[in-house]
């Protein structure tokens, strides 16, 4: 490897072609500005996020395409700029919350405490639902404040102020956390509904609390395994009850004689 001008290094591919790669180093931290097939092209990156670094004038929405250096990594040295903390993914730090850029006009808000795992989790989205890269596996962002996958918005949860990328915990409200549960006003009364999915949606029964009806799913869910559905069924977990509770409430409840009647 050697370096030409300022920034600019000469490199080989494994195929014996040149490519080059920019970098800077500021406040005594190098940063890799990416890959380039000309030097001209990466000698411009160089270039670019020192103009960038210095001058504050330049926001995270001044940025044009095409530039020399890519979105994400404008975000990041902006955010490097103004707040002294270097991250890897596009994320802005504001007070008490941050925001993580998927594009200029994608938007991600989240609260402060969540910058700690969206610094080494980048972001995806896939059709309206957005995920996190852990580990191999795709994780929709949701899970992390206990809204299942599968949950419906305006049914199972609410963004209080009507921004759906606004994700900090004050503008969830988490209407329905359970597997086969939802929250329903019959006559003036609220009651939790419970189904279970068989060939159709069968109602299990009716309840007057929300983990009463989760228990009702649990139940549910091992009688029809036991019947040999062939079908394995997720569980409830229900926070803030011992095993003993758990099972008191589990005796109180009554599911729907239809279940005990179904054969497979």
């Amino acid at each position: 490897m050697s370096k030409g001008n300022s920034g600019v290094y000469t490199t080989e591919k494994k195929d014996g072609s040149t490519y080059y790669r920019a970098s800077i180093t500021y406040r005594g931290r190098h940063i890799s500005l990416g890959s380039y097939d000309t030097h001209e092209a990466a000698h411009r990156a160089y270039i670019q996020a020192r103009l960038l670094l210095h001058d504050t004038t330049e926001g995270v929405l001044d940025y044009h395409a095409p530039s020399a250096l890519s979105f994400e990594k404008w975000v990041c040295l902006i955010n490097f700029r103004d707040n002294r903390l270097y991250i890897s993914n596009p994320i802005y730090i504001m007070r008490k919350m941050f925001y993580y850029y998927l594009n200029p006009d994608e938007i991600l808000k989240f609260d402060a405490d969540e910058l700690f795992y969206y610094s080494s989790h980048k972001i995806q989205r896939r059709g309206n639902h957005y995920f996190a890269a852990d580990y191999g596996l795709q994780v929709n962002i949701l899970n992390r404040y206990g809204i299942r996958s599968y949950a419906v918005e305006g049914r199972d949860y609410f963004f209080v102020n009507g921004d759906v990328l606004d994700f900090r915990a004050s503008n969830l409200n988490i209407v329905n956390r359970y597997v086969g549960v939802t929250k329903e006003v019959h006559r003036g009364k609220t009651l939790y509904r419970t189904r279970i999915h068989i060939r159709g949606n069968y109602i299990v029964g009716d309840y007057a609390t929300e983990e009463a009806a989760a228990a009702a799913y649990n139940l549910a869910a091992d009688l029809l395994e036991q019947k040999g559905v062939g079908k394995k069924y997720a569980r409830n977990f229900i926070d803030g009850l011992s095993d003993a509770e758990y099972n008191a409430l589990c005796d109180s409840l009554t599911l729907s004689p239809k279940l005990y009647e179904l054969n497979f």
